[in-house]
């Protein structure tokens, strides 16, 4: 099973160990906590994002051969640190959650599929998204619950994205508000990652499913990320997103593994 935040997670951090599984007859689960209704898009008039949004995932979902998809309905938090203030937010926000019952929630669909594994996020919620973070908290808690023994941390190395931010810093000017810095406290670091999963296998679904989220492929002031991914030639888009990185924290440090059924020799 792999829980994430919001429609079109999925495909940036797990979409081609998701499409691996299925490919080797595991029963892949995805469960996404909101419809991400708060998004930014370019929406025809009248057009429900969230709806929209889970148009896509199920489309996603099918590229990467889930046998079900499900969304625990909380409301989207908003990008924001602190998710926006209070009286901006859903009643219902995901931040805003009792995280026991919301693992409740998790937990039973774990029970039910019986599941093995669960794919989480990192405690930093990878760049820091608070429905990330709360992905985190509530997924940690209901495999607890559900005794689900195999929990991984879908991440990025940060340590070779910085390396490759600074360089380009120095022939690119970003943004004002783009700070290089606050990537050195995202994502997990080099020797805190357990699996690196090849999945240049699998990078047609991955780009398909990327794909397949084109609400979040335009809206904002520049360039959204999936729609930049997108222009990565194909070539190199194999090389560039053919790994996925996890960390399993009952695993002792310097742990390399390379599939999310290996085991660790006891």
């Amino acid at each position: 099973m792999f829980f994430h935040a919001h429609p079109d997670d999925e495909a940036l951090l797990t979409a081609g160990t998701m499409a691996m599984l299925a490919a080797e007859g595991h029963r892949v689960v995805l469960v996404v906590a909101t419809a991400g209704e708060r998004g930014l898009a370019e929406m025809a008039p009248g057009e429900a994002l969230g709806e929209t949004r889970l148009k896509e995932l199920y489309e996603s979902a099918a590229l990467l051969g889930c046998a079900r998809v499900e969304c625990l309905g909380y409301g989207d938090s908003g990008l924001s640190p602190k998710g926006g203030i209070a009286e901006e937010r859903p009643d219902n926000a995901f931040i805003d959650a009792d995280t026991e019952a919301a693992a409740k929630a998790l937990a039973a669909i774990l029970q039910e599929e019986e599941a093995d594994l669960l794919a989480i996020y990192d405690p930093a919620g990878g760049y820091g998204h608070p429905d990330h973070v709360q992905v985190h908290r509530v997924g940690k808690r209901a495999a607890k619950i559900a005794g689900t023994e195999i929990v991984l941390e879908a991440t990025v190395n940060r340590d070779p994205l910085v390396r490759l931010l600074r360089l380009a810093g120095r022939f690119y000017k970003f943004p004002p508000e783009f700070d290089v810095r606050t990537f050195e406290s995202a994502y997990s670091s080099s020797e805190t990652i357990t699996h690196r999963v090849n999945v240049r296998k699998y990078t047609r679904q991955k780009r398909a499913s990327m794909a397949a989220h084109a609400s979040q492929a335009s809206g904002g002031d520049s360039d959204r990320t999936l729609a930049v991914m997108l222009k990565v030639p194909r070539p190199l888009y194999r090389f560039v997103f053919g790994t996925e990185w996890y960390v399993r924290r009952d695993l002792p440090p310097g742990t390399r593994l390379t599939h999310p059924f290996d085991r660790w020799p006891k």
